[in-house]
């Protein structure tokens, strides 16, 4: 065990269906995340565990965790969860943290709450946050004004994006590489604060399916906030039970049904989209065929949809082989997948910081929770802002094929920014 990790008690008790997760969510460091009702809301960095920047930077982070993990003493029947977010590229300090306070809801219902203090049992209450048994929050009753252009600058502009998906379609015609994904972002002066937990109540509202999401975006709990919500797991991981679903290629939703439905049908049969999709899916079931001993997926991509975009989805479920590596292994495994990178994944990578001119930061990287058990849930931190102040820096991005046109793709993440515009308004 490091010598730097303090000795610390995790006690637990079991809360009510009707609490609200994020009720136990602080935006100042606090993390949160919810799908359908399940997740957890978490307040206070009770262990911080930093991780460097460098090579296999998730990978260190297992090892380090296991550290911290060992320091605490639990209840019996309870693993601890650790919290936290990766960068896309590990060029940044991450950081994962087990929260002074955590309320979890599992797959089953059960709500419990975990409490982390000192192991002097004096100490340990006086740092216990009061729990809020009543769980409720309450929606904004009405939406801030839209923002006018003048507060959105765009980064880059729409133009020199369609201009850097033609130099990458280039050299995918060149064979250099197969797929990059390209990502804008949207940089907005809101003139007001921005409320975390109100831009949530917004996110999950509109989309309950998604993986609504809040998480420091640096390695210190006083950093700004990335708040989204993410309509694709990474990687999921309960006992040797393993789940991903991947996602590539869109199409956008229509207002009437029966165009909506049309939108749904072209995609389905789009061959630049199943290019895109395919991608994907190769390098996730190579992944996950190594540590599996049963392993099966949709052999044809389905549909998923989200209020504004139709995906084509695959769906992986899988019996990993003993020992099984832990929630934040897989994570180390498939991170970055092409849906977020491309193919092969160095040109890529490459390419990527050649031609996006801005720092990801956390945008796109792995954003999750794993527990003591190695049991655990990553989302990838997509359709998201980076909240300072009274500004928020949007996100959105394309995956870029031989048949991808520049006006498409600027269409594609444009609509992406109008959908979290809207809902920044609530927030």
């Amino acid at each position: 065990m490091r010598n730097d990790v303090p000795a610390a008690q995790a006690h637990t008790r079991e809360l009510g269906p009707a609490f609200d997760l994020l009720a136990a969510y602080d935006p100042a460091g606090g993390f949160f995340m919810e799908r359908d009702g399940r997740g957890i809301g978490a307040s206070g960095p009770g262990i911080l565990v930093p991780v460097a920047p460098g090579e296999r930077q998730v990978a260190r982070a297992v090892d380090a965790l296991a550290d911290a993990f060992a320091a605490v003493a639990a209840d019996d029947g309870v693993a601890p969860v650790a919290v936290g977010a990766f960068p896309f590229e590990a060029r940044r300090e991450a950081a994962m943290v087990i929260p002074r306070r955590s309320v979890v809801r599992a797959e089953d219902g059960a709500t419990r709450e975990i409490v982390l203090g000192d192991t002097d049992r004096a100490a340990r209450d006086r740092a216990a946050p009061p729990a809020n048994t009543d769980g409720r929050l309450a929606d904004r009753p009405v939406p801030f004004a839209p923002f006018e252009s003048i507060q959105i600058r765009y980064l880059p502009s729409p133009d020199e994006y369609g201009e850097r998906v033609r130099v990458a379609v280039a050299r995918i015609g060149a064979g250099e590489l197969r797929k990059v994904v390209l990502a804008r972002t949207a940089e907005v002066e809101a003139g007001r604060g921005i409320d975390p937990r109100s831009l949530l109540h917004r996110l999950r509202s509109v989309d309950p399916a998604a993986y609504a999401f809040a998480v420091p975006a640096g390695p210190t709990p006083d950093h700004d906030q990335l708040v989204g919500a993410s309509p694709e797991l990474l990687v999921s991981r309960r006992g040797r039970e393993v789940r991903a679903n991947p996602l590539a290629g869109s199409a956008p939703r229509a207002g009437a049904p029966d165009d909506d439905r049309a939108n749904a049908e072209r995609l389905m049969s789009d061959a630049k989209n199943l290019e895109e999709h395919v991608i994907v899916v190769e390098a996730v079931a190579a992944v996950l065929a190594r540590v599996c001993d049963e392993l099966t997926w949709d052999r044809a991509p389905v549909l998923l949809e989200t209020a504004n975009v139709w995906h084509l989805s695959t769906r992986f479920r899988g019996v990993l082989r003993e020992p099984p590596p832990s929630a934040l292994e897989l994570v180390a495994s498939l991170h970055p997948t092409p849906a977020v990178c491309g193919d092969p994944t160095r040109v890529a990578r490459a390419t990527i910081r050649e031609l996006e001119p801005f720092d990801r930061g956390c945008y796109a990287g792995p954003v999750g929770w794993v527990d003591a058990d190695g049991d655990g849930e990553w989302a990838i931190a997509l359709r998201c802002a980076a909240l300072h102040d009274e500004r928020a820096t949007l996100y959105a991005g394309a995956g870029i094929v031989a048949g991808s046109r520049p006006a498409d793709e600027v269409d594609e993440t444009d609509r992406k920014f109008r959908a979290f515009l809207d809902a920044l308004r609530w927030g």
